[in-house]
């Protein structure tokens, strides 16, 4: 593995650059990867199962990924032709918005065994975190779907408290669509970080001369945000089969649960919580007082302090890039007026959430991630 040691001289910089020119970064941005509409339907239905036989994943990477990187109720046919035409050229691409791929250092490790079960236990070795989703595609199925489901709320008498917020019945025909629809945008999420793992593997090895597999660049997880997906939980001592939404917050489920990988099973799934840009992340696991609790559930990330208005309002961009440089860390950003609304004064601070989180019980501390590079859209 490489120590922040390796990244010294201009090494930090020099990767930072290189990761910006060859991973495509902020809104609209095209991907290098190629994908024919067929790749597409297949990619929405296989999911990671598909970037395997491209070669733009690992084996192993699939038993290391949520739900094996495969919602198996994808439909891409619940897909819109909208949707499906803005995900064919993102394949491979961040985006903007909190999105980001992170050079980071493991600062503290808090369990040891956890720490080097998941191979990051040791203080000083070098992470990347990647974070993204399914892109323009996930973005139109949503927004396809809020059209239908108003429709449906109007057909089956459903009145809500808040005019943002739609709805339709699990069982109904827009219901079972749209859990096709949003399954088959997960997939595309998981296939598009596979890629991007590829494309960082192939920058390091280039700029070190190693192969990933010497720099030992395996995945530690890769975990879903934002989606409902249907679980069997304990409601009054009796097994339920629930749909579960997690929004704003990530599965986090315990030891020994059949849902997690057979290397994870002693310790609970990894939970991965980006922080700011420029301020740590954390890794966790799950516990089995949070599935009892939050039906296998921990936070997302910091949450917002500032509204994105507000932060442009309130937030000078260039301090924002001066003091993270003053930081010792390398950016790279393709919209620099975007970066008021990810600054750290922007949300709130991601320690006191974690350790929220711990104190409830609902999960556990296993390593600090500290920055050293930051690429945005």
């Amino acid at each position: 593995y490489l120590t922040e040691a390796d990244l010294g001289g201009d090494m930090k910089e020099n990767l930072a650059e290189e990761m910006f020119q060859k991973i495509p970064v902020g809104v609209g941005r095209k991907g290098e990867i190629k994908c024919t509409e067929d790749d597409l339907d297949r990619l929405l239905t296989e999911g990671v199962d598909w970037a395997v036989e491209k070669g733009l994943a690992w084996p192993e990477d699939r038993d290391h990924c949520e739900e094996n990187g495969r919602m198996e109720m994808a439909d891409p046919t619940c897909v819109s032709k909208r949707a499906k035409k803005r995900g064919l050229k993102q394949l491979g691409t961040l985006g903007a918005g909190n999105h980001y791929a992170e050079i980071q250092i493991v600062d503290e490790v808090y369990d040891q065994n956890a720490a080097d079960t998941m191979g990051i236990g040791k203080v000083g070795q070098v992470c990347i975190m990647i974070h993204t989703g399914s892109r323009g595609l996930g973005h139109q199925v949503a927004t396809d779907a809020l059209t239908t489901m108003e429709r449906a709320m109007s057909k089956d008498k459903i009145q809500l408290n808040d005019r943002q917020l739609s709805c339709a019945r699990i069982g109904s025909r827009e219901g079972k669509e749209y859990l096709s629809g949003m399954a088959s945008a997960a997939n595309f999420a998981w296939v598009n970080r596979s890629c991007i793992t590829t494309l960082t593997r192939k920058v390091f090895a280039d700029m070190f001369k190693r192969t990933p597999e010497e720099m030992e660049m395996h995945l530690v997880y890769d975990v879903c945000h934002n989606i409902a997906k249907v679980e069997e939980h304990s409601i009054g001592g009796v097994m339920k089969k629930l749909l579960v939404h997690r929004k704003g917050s990530t599965r986090a489920f315990p030891p020994n649960h059949p849902n997690i990988p057979k290397d994870y099973q002693s310790i609970g799934q990894p939970v991965l919580i980006g922080g700011t840009m420029g301020t740590c992340s954390y890794v966790l696991v799950g516990t089995d007082k949070g599935m009892t609790e939050t039906f296998g559930s921990t936070c997302h990330g910091a949450g917002r302090a500032l509204s994105r208005n507000q932060s442009r309002k309130k937030l000078d961009h260039e301090q924002v890039l001066a003091r993270l440089k003053n930081d010792g860390i390398s950016i790279r950003v393709a919209s620099p007026m975007l970066v008021a609304e990810e600054a750290p004064e922007s949300y709130k601070n991601v320690t006191d959430v974690i350790d929220t989180c711990e104190d409830a019980g609902i999960s556990r501390k296993v390593v600090k991630l500290r920055p050293v590079a930051v690429i945005k859209g």
